[in-house]
């Protein structure tokens, strides 16, 4: 998506953790401030995965990022595995075969090394799973108390095959949405043990890999338009960045939504909506509307057992994201301004 870059706007106000979480603050963040400040520097198009040249038998996409998760180990996976899997999902939506990592660690005075290798233990086998290597890394040290124990930034580098378009140009009015699999797992796994809920054992990270996922659909679903992991701020998030990009509404069924009990349990404990909940290892699918059942297939066939079919796209309705009720009227989801849980990634 192109973002053209404004005359740096009204900057005399402070960054606000809202900024930071990945919905609409963040996104004026960029528009307002980053992208006219870089200047000629910017970059020409956002997404999670931009081009930088063509080589291998492809386009070349490079994606970077960077992991504050508290606490660092969660249910499910660490800072470690979570850094690794957040990068190369983003290239696995984009379509790229992941062929490059580079590490980068953040450490506060006083942080156990037993600790450290583990973090970096566990990065190493999620990295192994897509059989890609660390190329570079950098570490530096700061005073006790200058951050919260370790942050972790990722950069990786894939090859996007040439055939492979993916992109909000593609997405048109009667395609069908997906998703990958039950969702909100990740940032109430976090947050219940940030917390200290009694939740037990029942709230786990989905944090993992997509890649396979995303090729299975690209090889037998030649009607698919465009992928999104939903990080911060959840599937709402990606359902306004596609509406925005669009000019579209996307209506969504409330009860077609798939969310494991214990998660819907405990967002409703919590007042959360689950749609604005963190996932670490789904992604949204939007599929041309002939191909809806083959995909969800494709991806129940291939270990995306709970991959469901949730709402479609049309024309503009009067609000960018409608979500239909199971008792009939429709709601208007509003877009997240800021993650109701900071910090889970």
């Amino acid at each position: 998506m192109a973002m053209e870059c404004p005359r740096l706007v009204d900057i005399e106000g402070e960054v606000t953790l809202a900024h930071g979480e990945g919905a609409r603050a963040t996104r004026e963040l960029l528009r307002d401030v980053v992208l006219p400040a870089l200047g000629e520097a910017a970059p020409q198009v956002l997404d999670d995965a931009a081009p930088v040249g063509h080589g291998y038998e492809g386009k070349l996409l490079v994606t970077t990022d960077s992991y504050v998760v508290s606490p660092y180990r969660f249910p499910g996976g660490d800072i470690g595995s979570l850094a690794v899997h957040g990068s190369l999902n983003d290239l696995a939506v984009c379509g790229a075969r992941p062929v490059a990592l580079t590490v980068g660690l953040i450490l506060e005075e006083g942080f156990p090394l037993r600790e450290l290798v583990q973090v970096l233990q566990s990065a190493a086998r999620a990295a192994s799973r897509w059989e890609v290597r660390f190329h570079a890394g950098d570490t530096k040290v700061v005073p006790r108390g200058a951050c919260d124990r370790i942050f972790v930034n990722t950069t990786a580098v894939g090859v996007c095959p040439s055939g492979v378009r993916l992109g909000f140009d593609r997405v048109r009015p009667g395609d069908a949405i997906l998703v990958s699999g039950t969702i909100a797992e990740h940032g109430m796994a976090v947050m219940a043990v940030r917390e200290g809920f009694g939740f037990g054992g029942d709230l786990v990270s989905d944090s993992g890999p997509v890649y396979d996922a995303v090729q299975r659909l690209l090889s037998r679903c030649s009607g698919l338009r465009f992928l999104r992991d939903p990080t911060r701020g959840g599937v709402a998030a990606v359902l306004h960045e596609v509406a925005q990009a669009t000019g579209f509404t996307l209506t969504i069924d409330e009860d077609r939504v798939p969310v494991r009990e214990p998660v819907r349990a405990a967002c409703e404990l919590l007042g959360l909506d689950p749609l604005y909940v963190a996932c670490e290892g789904r992604f949204v699918a939007f599929v041309a509307p002939d191909q809806a059942e083959l995909a969800v297939s494709v991806l129940r066939g291939g270990g995306c057992s709970d991959a469901a079919f949730i709402g479609v796209v049309q024309q503009w309705r009067g609000a960018p994201v409608l979500v239909r009720t199971p008792l009939g009227p429709e709601r208007v989801l509003d877009e997240p301004k800021g993650s109701p849980l900071p910090r889970i990634c």
